[in-house]
């Protein structure tokens, strides 16, 4: 994933949290904030350290990145987003995450066919 495809900074993150809309089922929450500007959609991971060890963690990043990568052709462009892992990601496998993803994606109708 591109660095142009990231939400890297705190008040980027804060913005999104603040004035944007959630929708989340038991493994992730999603966050997103409608921006006017822009010709694709950035997105954001946030996983805490009460999920396991810095390898956990990030393992757990890289499946969100690679999931997001492989369903860009279906997500809304003009939005930023941040993903945030739940407790339940940890015993997940790739596949599961993608799953989970999309189903939290199509709950917040920014899926498009």
């Amino acid at each position: 994933m591109k660095k142009a495809y990231r939400v890297k900074k705190n008040e980027e993150f804060q913005q999104i949290f603040k004035h944007g809309h959630s929708f989340a089922n038991r493994q992730l929450v999603l966050y997103f904030m409608k921006k006017e500007d822009q010709a694709h959609y950035r997105v954001g991971f946030s996983v805490g350290k009460k999920i396991g060890n810095a390898v956990m963690r990030n393992q757990i990043k890289r499946y969100l990145r690679q999931a997001f990568t492989e369903l860009e052709a279906y997500i809304e462009p003009e939005y930023d987003y941040v993903v945030i892992a739940r407790n339940p990601t940890k015993q997940m496998d790739f596949h599961e995450v993608k799953d989970s993803l999309l189903h939290v994606i199509k709950k917040s109708k920014k899926f498009r066919q």
